[in-house]
């Protein structure tokens, strides 16, 4: 992988940085780059990533171009990976691998879902995991935790209707294990401390 990394960092076009991390090697590159160099990890012989094996984003929110999208690519033939990364924010699209990798086209929708990220000439850039009247993007760091909106089976109507979330209290985090909260039994455990109990009272 030494000589790959060497390669890519010092003499193709658009590779902002190459390097060993965590014992994968990853590119780094920007959007009018991308097809290009994605093109030529798929035909090279010395790369032959004939596999995307996934496409995930990453959200920075304090930074300008907020979103990392992350491709990990499989070589069957070298039996090595490589993961590209590439950043952009809420408006400006990434072009689309799909015509590389037909399976990016349900990878790119998910991260359009999760992230809002959009993919220049993707033709079915529709959400996949959230259902259609869904507002916002649930992954990003600055999604409530609770969300916006929570849905029900109302009787009288016979449909699913939307209604904004209520909270009968504030969020409470409890600490279960904590000798401070006065709780030693964990939710469900129950038995198993009565057992214990009972075994005690033998001995």
């Amino acid at each position: 992988m030494g000589s790959l990394t060497f390669t890519l960092a010092t003499s193709v076009p658009g590779i902002i940085s190459a390097g060993i991390e965590g014992g994968e090697l990853v590119v780094r590159t920007t959007r009018p780059y991308l097809l290009a160099i994605m093109e030529m990890l798929r035909d090279d012989p010395r790369y032959a990533c004939e596999q995307m094996m996934d496409l995930c984003g990453v959200d920075y929110p304090d930074r300008a171009e907020r979103f990392d999208v992350v491709y990990n690519l499989l070589s069957v033939t070298h039996n090595h990976r490589i993961r590209v990364i590439v950043t952009t924010d809420e408006t400006q699209p990434v072009p689309s691998v799909h015509r590389l990798w037909p399976s990016a086209t349900w990878w790119e929708r998910e991260c359009y879902d999760l992230f809002g990220i959009l993919f220049a000439d993707q033709p079915d850039l529709r959400r996949i995991l959230t259902d259609y009247g869904f507002e916002g993007h649930p992954l990003r760091k600055d999604f409530p935790l609770t969300g916006y909106v929570e849905t029900r089976y109302d009787e009288e109507r016979r449909q699913v209707v939307y209604e904004p979330v209520q909270l009968t209290q504030d969020f409470r985090n409890f600490d279960f294990e904590s000798p401070w909260e006065g709780i030693l039994t964990l939710p469900g455990d129950e038995k198993a401390h009565a057992f214990r109990q009972n075994i005690k009272r033998q001995e």
